[in-house]
């Protein structure tokens, strides 16, 4: 499959100032928008239709994520907050506050009774939401420098950082494993099959390493960085490798061979990099976010 197979759908301009992230929900029937206007917005992307706006961010909302059920979400901000959603009323059900930096990455846990986020004051903390406390109930501080990303498997934590470290916390033993990739990471997450982690890199490169052995498996280059905190992932089969790019568009590697298939871009000219990406859970469908909008392609379908 090459990028021909890619078919751009739509552009959806979500009037929230630039877009920070873009998130599928769990099933892939919604998806979340984080706004440099300080709002969350919650959408059906195949209608283009907004279906709710969140509000109370005190400043940039970084980014966000659906529970499991879809009757809550995350989310978090640079005034250092992390907020617990309920969708339907679109009312802050708790508001957490321990970290002493801005927030850049949240998560929910798979059965959506954690949530895990990552700040600018380098640490890790996680708050049990079923909880009347509003004091974490772990907080990881080994990182030496702001947390880029974080993804929350069945049993482990990943979590990137400028530090040009990865880490993986195994919950059910509490042990940590670092990886050093030798230059800031400014994300990471799994592949589909939890077998290895895709590491994009402030020199330019994305990095695939194997999980358990932290070997490295292959470099994926081409795209333009800038300075800028772009996100990566596989696709829906664990085939190709996509990544956000200074240039406006998505670019798509072939995993196995690590050569560039081409580049997914909207129907007009843009002059904004695209910096979050999400693919859908069950099927090859990407959202990327390129200024204001969100953009969406899909591909046909393929046996894995």
């Amino acid at each position: 499959m090459t990028t021909k197979d890619w078919k751009f759908i739509r552009e959806i301009d979500c009037k929230q100032g630039a877009v920070r992230a873009v998130r599928f929900s769990v099933d892939g029937a919604y998806c979340l928008t984080c706004g440099s206007d300080r709002r969350v917005k919650l959408w059906n992307p195949y209608k283009s239709t907004l279906l709710k706006s969140y509000s109370g961010h005190g400043d940039e909302v970084m980014d966000a994520y659906a529970a499991c059920d879809s009757s809550q979400i995350i989310s978090c901000a640079l005034d250092k907050s992390v907020i617990l959603w309920d969708v339907a009323t679109g009312s802050p059900i708790r508001r957490f506050r321990g970290h002493a930096g801005g927030v850049t990455a949240v998560r929910f846990n798979e059965e959506s009774s954690m949530a895990v986020s990552g700040s600018r004051d380098n640490s890790i903390m996680c708050w049990d939401i079923r909880s009347k406390s509003y004091e974490p109930v772990q907080t990881l501080n080994d990182a030496k420098d702001s947390i880029s990303s974080v993804r929350v498997s069945d049993h482990e934590i990943l979590a990137s950082s400028f530090d040009c470290r990865i880490r993986r916390y195994d919950i059910r033993v509490g042990e940590s494993i670092t990886d050093c990739l030798g230059e800031a990471v400014t994300c990471a997450s799994f592949t589909r099959d939890g077998q290895c982690v895709l590491a994009s890199c402030a020199d330019g490169v994305i990095r695939l390493v194997d999980k358990d052995t932290g070997e490295l498996l292959g470099e994926f280059r081409g795209h333009r960085v800038e300075d800028l905190c772009l996100e990566s992932s596989v696709d829906c089969y664990d085939t190709k490798v996509l990544s956000g790019s200074a240039d406006g568009s998505i670019w798509v590697w072939d995993l196995a061979t690590q050569t560039v298939l081409g580049k997914l871009s909207g129907d007009r000219v843009t002059k904004y990099p695209t910096v979050s990406l999400s693919v859908h859970p069950q099927e090859n469908c990407l959202l990327g976010a390129n200024g204001s909008s969100i953009l969406m392609w899909t591909a046909e379908k393929v046996d894995p």
